[in-house]
């Protein structure tokens, strides 16, 4: 069975509201009439009663027999004038000496609630007979020596419900038609503007939406965090939670409640979008890009999309391997070929001793290097970006030194050999485009010296330098004295490694010689021993 839309629901229900709304002010009303009525017609009787009783015929005549003969007419006339039901005028034996029913008169009145009046009471009472409820009121005559000689008995019946509606339905019929109209279209109104604000979604189609949003959510191998504009978390998928070891529940918590050093709420604020930072929480290296939300151009919260660093590390050590691999066996094959076009000349020159020491010469150089830095370095990337670079500059004219005592036995904390790679790789990248367009001789020197207390990375060249107002934005992202587009990212790259290490890295610059980069991140003993092995 298709289910009813919402919006008729809504109107049926607003609509339902009004209506009970107005019969139960209704009821309200009706009663306080019917009280009012009420008291109306207690003060009547009670007034018809008091002036019956004070006629002097009445006085005079209920003593004698038969003097109903006086008193009834008499009686009949106020009851007219009076608007009352009934007078009843009854001696102090109880006999009728008035009556709407002329066969009454003389004969005795047996009513249970007349006793007290004969007592010299006035009051009023309600009696249910066959026409209804009447008020009777109950006023006792007393003679010119304030001696009682009767009774007087007027009553009214009280109108019904009935009959109230009847005397106000007119007015009834129009309140109603106002009512009822201006709820019906206040109705209809309030469901087709919250049918808006739900973009004209049923209930069942927002549930299954939301059902679908959270279960792709989860089935998403990244961590997912949404919070709103009051910071409060809208979305936290099953990953998030197991990298950032958070527990339910989360869902309409403040953000920094479940994660105090949270970087997400930035994004509210400065609504700049971060993509692909590295950033620390909970304990947790994470790749993160941090998103703002805007609806209609109105900013309604931040999001942010994020992967464990350990795994984006495993992926980007592969792809750093594979490059460097690529590099390395397209700048050694260059190489090759042109140490074999020198041994084939020195062959053809016959100098066959001269041709064979070349060999053993190269081969010696490069299998002491590659020897020195496997020996020196953890991690097999470093050790294959240093031979490459190497070989590289080797191919652009330029001599590139390792120093000798190359010593690098265990990372610095929070960092890793993706993160050396970069370093030293946009290091040294650096350094080539600074000798790109020199005559001179060219040089680049490489230093790797780790200890207990610090590691210290340099990477000098003989370049022309960094101009004196440059210094100061070298590390700010986007930043480059080139034209062409895609640099000013290395050095950028640079400085946020060494953040995230708590390192210092000074940069020593003039124009006779060259340029030097000193990194120095502080050592943590035990702890570093332990991330090498995790690394190796």
């Amino acid at each position: 069975m298709k289910p009813l839309p919402i919006k008729i629901k809504i109107t049926i229900l607003s609509f339902g509201i009004v209506l009970f709304s107005l019969l139960l002010g209704g009821i309200f009303v009706i009663g306080e009439i019917e009280s009012v009525q009420e008291e109306e017609t207690e003060k009547r009787t009670m007034i018809t009663a008091r002036t019956v009783a004070q006629v002097p015929e009445i006085q005079n005549y209920i003593t004698e027999p038969e003097g109903w003969e006086v008193i009834n007419p008499i009686a009949e006339r106020i009851r007219i004038i009076n608007n009352a039901d009934y007078v009843v005028v009854l001696n102090m034996q109880r006999v009728r000496y008035s009556h709407p029913i002329r066969s009454r008169l003389g004969t005795h009145s047996t009513g249970e609630d007349e006793g007290a009046a004969f007592a010299e009471h006035t009051y009023t009472s309600l009696a249910k007979g066959e026409a209804g409820i009447a008020i009777r009121a109950f006023v006792p005559i007393l003679n010119e020596n304030h001696e009682q000689i009767g009774v007087v008995i007027a009553g009214n019946i009280l109108p019904s419900l009935w009959d109230l509606l009847n005397n106000i339905k007119g007015e009834v019929a129009l309140i109603m038609l106002f009512t009822l109209s201006f709820g019906f279209i206040g109705s209809s109104l309030l469901a087709r503007h919250i049918i808006g604000q739900m973009y004209k979604l049923e209930p069942h189609e927002i549930v299954r939406m939301l059902v679908e949003r959270t279960a792709t959510f989860n089935a998403m191998r990244e961590g997912v965090i949404a919070i709103d504009k009051e910071e409060r978390i809208t979305v936290f998928n099953e990953n998030a939670k197991k990298m950032l070891g958070v527990a339910d529940p989360v869902i309409g918590r403040a953000i920094r409640e479940v994660i105090s050093d949270t970087r997400l709420p930035e994004i509210l604020y400065d609504e700049i979008p971060v993509y692909n930072q590295e950033v620390r929480v909970s304990n947790t290296n994470i790749m993160s890009n941090r998103i703002p939300i805007a609806v209609h151009g109105e900013k309604v919260g931040a999001v942010a999309i994020f992967q464990d660093r350990t795994e984006v590390t495993k992926l980007a050590e592969e792809l750093t391997g594979v490059k460097a691999f690529v590099e390395a066996l397209r700048v050694q094959n260059h190489e090759h070929m042109n140490k074999l076009h020198t041994i084939a000349g020195l062959i053809q020159l016959d100098n066959h001793e001269e041709a064979l020491n070349f060999v053993f010469q190269t081969t010696e150089e490069q299998k002491e290097l590659t020897s020195r830095l496997s020996e020196n370095i953890v991690g097999d990337s470093i050790t294959g970006l240093l031979l490459s670079k190497v070989s590289r500059g080797k191919e652009l004219g330029i001599h590139v030194e390792v120093d000798s005592s190359v010593t690098l036995d265990a990372y610095p904390a929070n960092l890793d050999q993706h993160d050396f790679v970069h370093l030293i790789g946009n290091l040294i990248e650096n350094a080539f485009t600074a000798l790109q367009h020199l005559d001179r001789e060219k040089r680049v020197f490489v230093s790797i010296q780790q200890d207990q207390e610090a590691c210290r990375l340099i990477v000098e060249d003989n370049g022309n330098g960094i101009r004196h107002e440059h210094k100061q934005r070298i590390f700010q992202q986007g930043f480059s004295t080139k034209k062409e587009a895609g640099h000013g990212v290395g050095l950028y790259l640079v400085h946020n490694i060494v953040e995230k290490g708590s390192g210092d890295i000074h940069v020593d610059s003039t124009v006779e010689e060259g340029t030097s980069f000193e990194i120095i991140f502080p050592m943590n003993g035990q702890e570093n021993r332990i991330r090498r092995a995790q690394n190796e």
